[in-house]
């Protein structure tokens, strides 16, 4: 076997660089990384408090992003993830639901994933609180989700139940994230 010294491999303009075979094995050896292996990426938050009606389905307005690997997220619009490459991606967040003054008054939070418009999965906390102090109810999500790379999009919804003050959601502890995983 040969080895094989360059700095660079292009492929001739329009086309594609193929590295091995179906049923070959392409590996790196140790200490080498590949990059953009878990790319696009993003992960924003919610810089503030942000007012919601009662009991009621709100999109998350994550207006603060943390990074965005590939401009992917929206998060002055639309507030929506849509990835620029098919694929398997992590997706991962937590909102923290509250009431805004008086804590004692939450009753329940309960958060969920669209996609595409649509609920995609749910994630449902239900803690009384009305007898017994407290503090703010967090949800926390992780999930896989196949995007197509072009069309596919998901945005970030919760719902925030409380017996009397104002609903919301506290900034910077109600975030979402998501990485390519593979294909």
């Amino acid at each position: 076997m040969a080895t094989l010294f360059v700095d660079k491999i292009d492929p001739q303009s329009g086309t594609s660089l193929t590295i091995g075979s179906s049923g070959d094995t392409v590996a790196l050896t140790s200490g080498v990384l590949q990059s953009n292996l878990n790319y696009p990426a993003f992960q924003a938050k919610l810089g503030s408090f942000q007012t919601v009606s009662n009991d009621t389905n709100t999109k998350v307005q994550l207006d603060t992003e943390i990074y965005d690997t590939d401009n992917c997220f929206d998060n002055s619009t639309n507030y929506r993830f849509t990835p620029n490459k098919a694929g398997k991606y992590m997706v991962y967040g937590s909102v923290r639901g509250s009431a805004n003054t008086n804590l004692t008054n939450l009753e329940k939070v309960l958060t969920h994933i669209q996609k595409n418009g649509s609920i995609y999965e749910n994630m449902y906390w239900r803690l009384d609180l009305r007898n017994n102090p407290g503090t703010q109810l967090s949800t926390s999500f992780s999930v896989v989700i196949d995007f197509n790379g072009s069309s596919d999009y998901i945005e970030l919804f919760s719902n925030v139940d409380v017996t009397a003050d104002t609903p919301g959601y506290q900034g910077s502890s109600t975030f979402m994230g998501a990485y390519r995983i593979g294909s």
